[in-house]
C-alpha cells in the first residue's frame, strides 16, 4: 500500500523525469521508492543524488528480487550530519597543541623551562596567537559546511615540536560536496576567515614592545634563523608604523608577530590548488575538471623551484622545504580534487571571491620562507 514520504523528502513527481514511481513505501527509518528507471540505472543515481542530498537523505538504487521485470526500489535514509557524542581525539589533540605552542614559545621568549617547567605558562600569547588563527581558519570551513549541510568533524590540531610548535589543523570531511557553489564556499571560508585573524593577531603584535634578547644571545656566533617577510607582513607593518628590525640585537620582535607569520606561510601553503587542499577547492570550482591539469603542473613547479634555489647554492636546506611541498602535493594530486555532485558554473560573485582568495595567498608567499645565517 502507498504511502506518503516525508514532508522533507522528495516527492514522487520530483523522481518522473528519470523514474517512474509506482509505489512508496516505509521501511522502519527508510523510504523505499518502488518504480522502473526511465534512463540507465546510472544516469537515475546521477541525477537523483543531489536531489535527495540536499533534502538531507543518503540514497541508492536497488534492484527488486530476480527482477525479471526491471523493477527497483531507491531507497532513501536520513544523512547523518554534526557531532555524535564527545569529540575525545579532538579535544586530545587541542590540548597536545596547547603544549607544544606552549613549549615551542619558550624558544622565541627565551625562557629556560630546566629549572622550573611552569615557567612555559608565561608563552601563553604566542600559543593563543597560534590557536586562534589556525582554530578561526578550521572554523570557517566547519561553519560554512554546516551552513551547506555537508558533513565534516570538528578540527584536529597537529602538535609538533618547536619552533613552530604544530603543523596546522584539519577538518574531515565526510560527506559529498552538493555544488561547486558549495565547494568553493568551504574552500575559500578558511582562507578568508583565517587571514582575518592573522591580520589582527600580526597588528597586535606589532604594537606589542619588542622582547629583550640575552646579551650572550644576542652576542652569539651560532648560526641563527631569519624570517622572510611577505608582502602583506610589510603591509601592515607600513600601516601601524612599526618596524620589521632593530639595529640593537639584542631586540626581537614579540613572538606574536612570528604567530602572524606562520598564520600567513600556513595560507599560502593551504591555497596551492591541489587535490583537497584549500586552493585545490576553490580552483576545482571556478574552472571545473580543469584544475586537474593545473595541479598536475604544481609539483613539477615546486621542485623546479627547489632546483633554482639548489643552483645558487646557499640555500640547500631552505630548499627542502619547496622539495617536501613537491611531493606533498604530487600525493595530493595523484588523489584529485573533490567532486561536486552539481556542475553548474559560479555567478560572479562567488568568482569575485575566488580569485580574492587567491590574491590572499600571493600576499603571503615568500619565495625563500626562511634562511639559515651562520
Amino acid at each position: 500500500m502507498s504511502t506518503v514520504p516525508p514532508a522533507d523528502a522528495p516527492a514522487p513527481e520530483d523522481l518522473t523525469p528519470v523514474f517512474e514511481v509506482t509505489d512508496v513505501r516505509r521501511d522502519g527509518d527508510r523510504v523505499l521508492y518502488v518504480g522502473y528507471p526511465r534512463e540507465s540505472p546510472a544516469t537515475v543515481k546521477s541525477e537523483l543524488t543531489p536531489l535527495f542530498y540536499e533534502r538531507g537523505f543518503e540514497m541508492y538504487l536497488q534492484a527488486r528480487g530476480e527482477n525479471p521485470s526491471g523493477e527497483y526500489a531507491i531507497v532513501a535514509s536520513d544523512r547523518s550530519i554534526g557531532i555524535d557524542g564527545i569529540p575525545w581525539k579532538n579535544a586530545a589533540l587541542a590540548l597536545a597543541t596547547v603544549l607544544t605552542t606552549l613549549y615551542a614559545g619558550t624558544v622565541w621568549y627565551h625562557i629556560d623551562v630546566a629549572a622550573n617547567p611552569l615557567h612555559a605558562l608565561r608563552a601563553w600569547p604566542f600559543s593563543l596567537a597560534i590557536l586562534t588563527i589556525l582554530g578561526v581558519h578550521e572554523f570557517g570551513h566547519y561553519i560554512t559546511s554546516r551552513i551547506h549541510r555537508v558533513d565534516a568533524s570538528l578540527p584536529y590540531f597537529i602538535p609538533i615540536p618547536p619552533p613552530f610548535g604544530t603543523a596546522g589543523a584539519i577538518i574531515r570531511m565526510r560527506g559529498r560536496m552538493p555544488s561547486r557553489k558549495a565547494l568553493l564556499d568551504i574552500g575559500a571560508s578558511g582562507p578568508l576567515a583565517g587571514v582575518v585573524a592573522t591580520v589582527v593577531v600580526t597588528m597586535v603584535g606589532l604594537s606589542l614592545d619588542p622582547i629583550t634578547v640575552p646579551r650572550s644571545v644576542a652576542t652569539s656566533d651560532a648560526a641563527r634563523i631569519e624570517f622572510a617577510e611577505p608582502l602583506l607582513l610589510r603591509g601592515l607593518a607600513w600601516l601601524t608604523g612599526q618596524p620589521l628590525s632593530y639595529a640593537d640585537p639584542a631586540k626581537q620582535l614579540h613572538p606574536v608577530v612570528f604567530a602572524g607569520w606562520l598564520g600567513m606561510l600556513v595560507t599560502f601553503l593551504n591555497l596551492l590548488p591541489v587535490g583537497q587542499l584549500d586552493g585545490g577547492h576553490v580552483l576545482r570550482a571556478l574552472i571545473g575538471h580543469r584544475q586537474e591539469t593545473v595541479a598536475a603542473a604544481i609539483p613539477a613547479v615546486l621542485f623546479g623551484f627547489a632546483g633554482l634555489l639548489l643552483l645558487r647554492g646557499d640555500v640547500s636546506v631552505e630548499a627542502g622545504v619547496w622539495i617536501v611541498w613537491g611531493v606533498f602535493t604530487g600525493v595530493m594530486a595523484f588523489f584529485g580534487p573533490a567532486v561536486p555532485m552539481r556542475e553548474e558554473p559560479l555567478n560572479r560573485k562567488r568568482q569575485a571571491v575566488g580569485l580574492l582568495t587567491f590574491l590572499v595567498g600571493a600576499l603571503c608567499f615568500m619565495p625563500i620562507p626562511f634562511r639559515i645565517v651562520a
